[in-house]
């Protein structure tokens, strides 16, 4: 309760707050005010001008200044308080001293203009001719612009809002925003024009105030403290100075900030940025201003350093800049991302088509990625696309690189249809050295993974890389590692990558080689949708495609007997089995694999039945990947192939639950006559018993 009561009188005090700042500021024109107040207000009064300043930079735009002009009121009305208030102290107490007004007072009239007044006057007036002018004349003009343009523009705003709502572009809420938007827009330019006139007013007053304080300060010294009329100058005439000298220079700070709103376009983008980019964003302008300088530094009687090194620091800016605008463009011949037009009425052609594989890098990777700059990222990338094609009878579409400035400086990201499927990081100036079985000793680094096997790795300094490879140590660099993601990416989803398209062109190729093959399988026997689905169901678990001509020929003999997909695939995986025992075995005569216990076998044809896999317990369902891990584990300290040997009807099932682990699921029909077989490790369920136990006991 009372945290609640607590919050309840914060609210109220800032309601409060604006009501008592403006009593506050007329008490200080009526109340005297000790030197140190007076010192911290003065103290205020210039750090209020420099937050003035600062919000008004970085400003998107000047209505996130709505409150601006009530703000120029508030510190003009301070300032003439502070000169009132400084005023009478100066009369009262100036004849004891420059400190009498304070150190703030002091320090300006003493350190600004080394205590000399006269210089102290004609530093004064020029501000006050710079304020009065120059800044608040034109801020003053430009508000007075703004919002007549504005108060005509409003009827036609309004119609195009109301346009937009009627259409259905923006909803009733968001029309209402740009209606208040339209309305405070008027509002703000309005108030701006007349709030110049505050400053306007605000320097004329001061020139009024310091002939004032000047010459009633000689006349109090001379006729009420008996001073000569040079010591009243002196003493008088420095305090007067540091007193207007103190309250106009944050005059002139607000003056300057109230040009910078009025002077803002409607960006969203904060000033500083904005500057930045239009003003030194061309390179080829700053060469030429370099070569302006370096000629008029090379005149006899010119100041050569001066020029000279401006001009260098130009040239080097230029060469930076335009180093990074290669580095965002250069190595991407496409746009980053279209920007889609407002449109009167969207069809389905202007919706930008998906990127079946994209790839996203930080700005440091992006060297790695340029031709120009010697990156290899994408030769490597290439060459992965053509041997995996070689290798699987599968052209991949090709990638869509582009920076991401969101991503880390070192991070990428690999997308599939849009959605993120892999992501990683890439030091471009280390090495990733990857472990192997036969490696002697280890390396210090920070941890890393090869993407394409799995193995884990060591990031390394270069010139580490010669002890790394006498280790035993397979030493690779940054954009390796890129390219091998990437590869990774389009091996674990090979079927998806096979679209309608994929399969048009390839039964394409074919044709021309063998006509009527093609027309003997689709449309005659089988759609175009159930020879795809085939040939997705093979390259999912990695067998090639190349040899189109057989599975073709082996659809032709098939297909007008059986139609089911899974039956078809299994009769194409049998017909291609010396390619894919010899992409397993690697040309060996005999085969040592994982088989299945007799009673698991027997288990797992007598649940599924006819209904596959979908009859299964979940328990079996869940321990079947258990047991084949801790399998493939016995299998690798025997030295064996790690292959599971099923029976037929086993066989697609086994390989849907097992998928996951990366153990690969053979048919006895698919093994070639030739070939002996020998089974070295067993799936059993007792296995699984077995470690829960104990687990149990252990426990």
């Amino acid at each position: 309760m009372s945290t609640q009561l607590a919050m309840a009188r914060g609210r109220s005090l800032v309601h409060l707050a604006g009501a008592l700042l403006v009593l506050l500021i007329l008490a200080m024109m009526v109340l005297p005010l000790p030197a140190f107040m007076l010192d911290m207000l003065f103290t205020l009064n210039i750090a209020l001008a420099v937050i003035v300043l600062l919000v008004a930079l970085n400003a998107g735009r000047p209505l996130d200044f709505s409150v601006f002009p009530t703000v120029l009121l508030v510190t003009t009305l301070m300032r003439l308080a502070l000169n009132v208030a400084s005023t009478r102290i100066i009369l009262v107490e100036g004849h004891t001293g420059t400190d009498s007004a304070g150190k703030v007072i002091e320090s300006f009239g003493n350190f600004l203009v080394a205590g000399n007044y006269t210089v102290g006057l004609v530093v004064f007036v020029i501000l006050v001719i710079i304020n009065f002018v120059v800044i608040t004349r034109g801020a003053g003009r430009i508000a007075e612009v703004a919002a007549r343009f504005t108060l005509d523009a409003m009827p036609g705003k309004q119609l195009a809002i109301d346009a937009d709502l009627a259409s259905g572009a923006i909803g009733e809420q968001e029309a209402r925003r740009q209606r208040a938007d339209v309305a405070r827009e008027a509002d703000f330019y309005g108030a701006m024009d007349g709030a110049s006139k505050f400053v306007r007013g605000d320097a004329v007053a001061a020139l009024i105030i310091l002939v004032i304080n000047l010459v009633g300060g000689i006349a109090v010294g001379m006729f009420q403290h008996g001073m000569g009329l040079a010591e009243a100058l002196d003493r008088y005439a420095l305090l007067t100075v540091g007193d207007g000298l103190v309250a106009q220079i944050p005059a002139l700070v607000i003056s300057t900030a109230a040009g910078i709103v009025v002077s803002r376009t409607s960006n969203e983008q904060d000033l500083n940025r904005e500057f930045m980019l239009q003003l030194f964003g061309r390179p080829q302008i700053l060469y030429v201003a370099a070569s302006v300088l370096a000629v008029l530094g090379i005149i006899p009687g010119m100041p050569h350093t001066a020029f000279l090194l401006l001009a260098a620091i130009l040239a080097a800016t230029a060469w930076f800049v335009e180093q990074r605008l290669r580095n965002r463009e250069a190595f991407t011949a496409e746009p980053e991302e279209e920007e889609i037009e407002p449109l009167t009425e969207l069809t389905w052609s202007d919706l930008p088509p998906v990127d079946v594989l994209g790839l996203e890098v930080g700005y440091r990777m992006i060297p790695l990625l340029d031709r120009k700059q010697g990156g290899q990222a994408l030769k490597l990338i290439t060459e992965g696309r053509l041997r995996f094609a070689l290798e699987m009878g599968l052209v991949v579409p090709p990638v869509r690189v582009r920076d991401n400035m969101e991503l880390r400086p070192t991070s990428y990201r690999i997308s599939l249809k849009g959605v993120e499927a892999a992501s990683g990081e890439a030091y471009p100036e280390l090495l990733l050295a990857i472990e192997a079985a036969d490696m002697l000793g280890r390396l210090k680094g920070d941890p890393g993974i090869d993407p394409l096997t799995g193995a884990p790795g060591i990031w390394i300094e270069p010139e580490e890389r010669e002890r790394a490879l006498m280790r035993g140590y397979r030493v690779i660099d940054a954009s390796h590692v890129i390219a091998r993601h990437v590869e990774a990416v389009y091996r674990a989803h090979a079927g998806e990558l096979l679209g309608r398209t994929e399969v048009q062109q390839l039964l394409d190729s074919v044709n021309t080689a063998t006509p009527g093959l093609v027309e003997e399988v689709t449309p005659r026997l089988l759609p175009l949708t159930s020879v795809q689905a085939i040939l997705q169901n093979l390259v999912t678990e990695g067998v090639s495609i190349r040899d189109t001509r057989s599975i073709l020929e082996t659809l032709a003999a098939r297909a007008s007997r059986a139609q089911d997909i899974d039956e078809l695939t299994e009769t194409v995986r049998a017909s291609l089995g010396r390619n894919i025992v010899d992409r397993l075995f690697e040309g060996a005569e005999t085969l040592y694999v994982i088989g299945l216990s007799p009673k698991l076998e027997s288990q797992l044809i007598a649940e599924m039945g006819e209904e596959g896999e979908a009859m299964l317990s979940p328990e079996l369902v869940e321990a079947l990947p258990l047991v084949a891990e801790r399998a493939m584990a016995r299998q690798l300290e025997r030295g064996g192939a790690l292959v599971l040997l099923v029976a037929p009807a086993l066989r697609a099932p086994l390989a849907r639950m097992l998928r996951r682990t990366g153990l690969p699921v053979l048919s006895y029909a698919e093994i070639p006559a030739d070939k002996s077989l020998q089974i070295t490790s067993l799936m059993d369920m007792e296995d699984e018993q077995e470690h829960e136990a104990a687990q149990i006991s252990g426990a």
